[in-house]
């Protein structure tokens, strides 16, 4: 399988991790998601690597506060954190990939705005 590689703006925070070449991407419309713009790429636990910036992450909850939104304290940058939706994975942010490496074969879109009513839905597809 390859490996992927992403980051932070500033680059503080640097990881990979491996998955096929193409994957699926989700697209949720939550208040956080969509203010953020994070694009979800979701990635087993096992296979994802922080390789630097541990000390650099900072962590923000709410609402239940299942899901560790973690963030660069430099640069602000959400590149990836541990989703409520699936807490065996991590939730990379296709933005903070590094380009060309991994290709989108299907975007699911997924109506955060509802979470409760529409999570089995989503766990089934990813």
């Amino acid at each position: 399988m390859p490996t992927h590689r992403g980051q932070c703006h500033c680059g503080a925070v640097a990881f990979e991790f491996e998955l096929p070449a193409t994957t699926s991407m989700t697209l949720c419309n939550c208040s956080i998601c969509s203010l953020s713009a994070h694009q979800h790429i979701f990635v087993p636990e096992a296979d994802f690597t922080l390789l630097s910036g541990a000390d650099d992450l900072t962590e923000y909850n709410f609402g239940t506060g299942a899901a560790r939104h973690l963030f660069c304290r430099h640069c602000g940058v959400k590149a990836f954190y541990r989703p409520r939706s699936h807490p065996d994975k991590y939730s990379v942010n296709y933005r903070a990939i590094a380009p060309g490496t991994l290709s989108i074969s299907e975007t699911i879109h997924f109506d955060g705005q509802d979470w409760e009513g529409n999570i089995t839905g989503l766990r089934a597809k990813t």
